[in-house]
């Protein structure tokens, strides 16, 4: 019990009652603010300290006040890109892409990146707001788009990243570069209202809540998955066997009691579309591990979750020598071409989560 989320444990029970949210114990999923718990961001303003506020909070108030639209949004997205020297996105991206939710039709609101021809076709779908979120996804998604064209040139089985969790990891590393620096050199804020030290304890915790339980969370469905599939978890124990790995992995147990007339796993998509999970575990780990060396490429001095690169062309250079590989060479290789190691390292996730 000692290793259960205390405070989220005690922040709930305080909001809903012992009766629902007992004091000691695993967590009820359902109020965690996302249907399989997979992240606990929602649950900020419950569990932050008071009076601590950070800039994520303020950040869709910042970009509203800057008469943002979407169409912004993304152009600044682009803008990071462009000052690390890669070249800006195709006319065609604009022309082709969907930005707001059309008014005509049903669609998938779901964020993706696509390249329609793997040479310069690149477009994304979202169904956009002005809003925080946003505009850390957009960074997020245009990570695809020129991880895609950087490896375009390679003969058709190298088209990809260099292992499954290369590519969720570069849109990744982006976001974590939206920092109040980074808002500064975008002009969202003035240089004076950079926060100071005392609100980073907030920023990150927002953080922690979205990253650290995804990071069990990804580990636990491929778990099931592999489970399933050589044999060691049989049919008449799927729902059991997964409730079972949810409450080791992420301390979480669902609502009501389940049994094996229920399929809980196929309400994930990738489960019923058979898509393998690891690839987000590993994207967990590369992404702070990228933007770690991003930052000592960058000579960034401070506290790691404080640096952004931007404008950096030093990172741009190594970066894009990685992207252009695709996976024309065992991930290693790529990895050493930006990190200069060949091993994967959850070093960098500890040191950026340090202050917290």
């Amino acid at each position: 019990d000692q290793h259960r989320p205390r405070l989220a444990l005690a922040a709930l029970s305080r909001r809903y009652g012992e009766a629902v949210q007992a004091p000691r114990g695993p967590l009820r999923a359902d109020l965690l603010g996302n249907m399989w718990a997979q992240q606990w961001d929602s649950i900020y303003d419950l569990v932050a300290p008071q009076d601590v506020g950070d800039i994520g909070h303020d950040l869709g108030e910042l970009l509203r006040a800057a008469n943002y639209d979407p169409a912004r949004i993304v152009e600044t997205a682009e803008g990071f890109f462009t000052s690390l020297g890669f070249a800006p996105l195709p006319q065609t991206f604009w022309k082709r892409s969907m930005l707001t939710r059309p008014r005509d039709r049903d669609v998938v609101c779901h964020a993706s990146a696509w390249d329609l021809d793997n040479r310069d076709d690149l477009r994304i779908k979202m169904c956009m707001r002005v809003s925080a979120t946003d505009f850390v996804t957009v960074h997020h998604e245009l990570g695809h788009s020129f991880y895609q064209r950087a490896y375009s040139r390679q003969p058709y089985l190298y088209l990809g990243s260099a292992n499954d969790g290369f590519h969720e990891a570069i849109g990744d590393m982006v976001a974590l570069s939206v920092t109040p620096d980074y808002l500064v050199h975008v002009g969202l804020l003035d240089a004076g209202q950079i926060p100071d030290a005392s609100r980073d304890i907030g920023l990150l915790l927002r953080q922690a809540l979205e990253k650290v339980p995804g990071m069990a969370w990804t580990v636990l469905v491929d778990k099931w998955r592999w489970g399933v599939f050589d044999g060691s978890i049989p049919p008449e124990a799927y729902n059991r066997a997964w409730h079972d790995l949810r409450l080791v992995y992420m301390g979480v147990v669902p609502p009501v009691a389940r049994g094996e007339e229920d399929f809980d796993p196929g309400a994930k998509y990738h489960i019923p579309a058979s898509t393998p999970y690891a690839r987000y575990f590993l994207a967990r780990m590369l992404q702070f591990q990228f933007y770690q060396r991003a930052c000592e490429i960058a000579g960034w001095k401070g506290p790691l979750h404080r640096c952004s690169f931007y404008g950096n062309r030093d990172v741009g250079a190594r970066l894009e020598a990685m992207l252009a590989m695709g996976r024309s060479r065992p991930w290693p290789d790529a990895l050493e071409a930006f990190t200069g190691t060949r091993e994967m390292s959850a070093r960098a996730v500890l040191d950026y989560f340090a202050p917290l």
